[in-house]
């Protein structure tokens, strides 16, 4: 599978596009998904089961709307994958939310089951256009961790990030000197970049699950690639008006501790609260 100049692509960091490539129930889609998570994880797993959680059109004008793809593996693991164009400045704790409800979903209840029969759960989350973390890492994992004394709990739920934004230097490396999770970080957030298309071409050939990938991608339809464009740039106008209405809802909030802070200061000064009244009311 190889990618001309000329080729006009679908952005795959659209999350509806990305959950598009990796659940169409074809041989290839979800030999993709196998070979994504079993990078990322670092244990080779094969995919059982996709749980069919894509949101109808009706609500794409939800807020809060994202395309995860949540899954299964054939030894029970369970995983939660999902591409973030634009996170949101509350994604780190929304992880730790949903990664929590992933592990607790489990079914342990029986006189033949115990703690010990839960699986490892995974919430894997590809953050595209902005910086999260302070560090230059592209990839962190997230487990409970003593940070004091240095222990890990040892526990059976992880949070997986990949910054894309954090590439520049990856995408100057040769393609055989790239992890194999460098090269799929490196195919999300160059697939449409012209400039970039040998080098994707490069990867394509050294990686058999991102070729799976660079099919489904390529087996989109004119019609499917212009529904998908349309669904992003709703849900893209959806999301800055969000972040506008937080902006302006934590301005809002700010002047009211400010307020309250200077009613507390002017209290302990000694004046009165009658007089503290008469002169907010000039």
């Amino acid at each position: 599978m190889q990618f001309s100049e000329n080729d006009d692509l679908v952005d795959i960091r659209y999350d509806n596009v990305f959950k598009a490539v990796f659940t169409k129930n074809t041989p290839q889609s979800q030999g993709a998904l196998s070979k994504l998570v079993s990078t990322l994880i670092k244990r080779d797993i094969s995919i059982l089961a996709i749980t069919a959680n894509e949101p109808p059109i009706e609500n794409l004008r939800d807020r809060q709307i994202r395309f995860d793809i949540n899954c299964k593996a054939e030894s029970g693991e369970l995983i939660n994958v999902e591409m973030c164009l634009n996170p949101n400045p509350f994604e780190p704790v929304r992880l730790e939310f949903y990664a929590s409800k992933l592990f607790i979903g489990q079914d342990i209840r029986g006189s033949d089951k115990n703690y010990n029969n839960l699986k490892e759960s995974y919430q894997i989350a590809i953050l595209a256009k902005k910086r999260f973390f302070s560090d230059d890492e592209v990839f962190h994992a997230f487990e409970y961790y003593d940070p004091e004394h240095s222990i890990s709990l040892n526990g059976k739920s992880r949070i997986i990030t990949i910054e894309l934004s954090k590439l520049d230097k990856t995408i100057e490396k040769p393609v055989k000197d790239m992890s194999p999770a460098e090269h799929w970080a490196v195919f999300f957030q160059y697939l449409t970049d012209k400039a970039k298309r040998e080098k994707i071409n490069q990867i394509i050939d050294h990686q058999e699950g991102i070729a799976m990938a660079s099919e489904a991608v390529a087996a989109f339809t004119k019609e499917e690639i212009e529904y998908y464009h349309q669904i992003s740039k709703e849900k893209y106008e959806m999301d800055i008006q969000c972040l506008e209405t937080q902006a302006r809802q934590e301005g809002r909030q700010k002047g009211r501790q400010e307020e309250r802070q200077e009613i507390i200061t002017l209290l302990k000064s000694g004046k009165s609260l009658e007089d503290i009244i008469k002169e907010y009311e000039k």
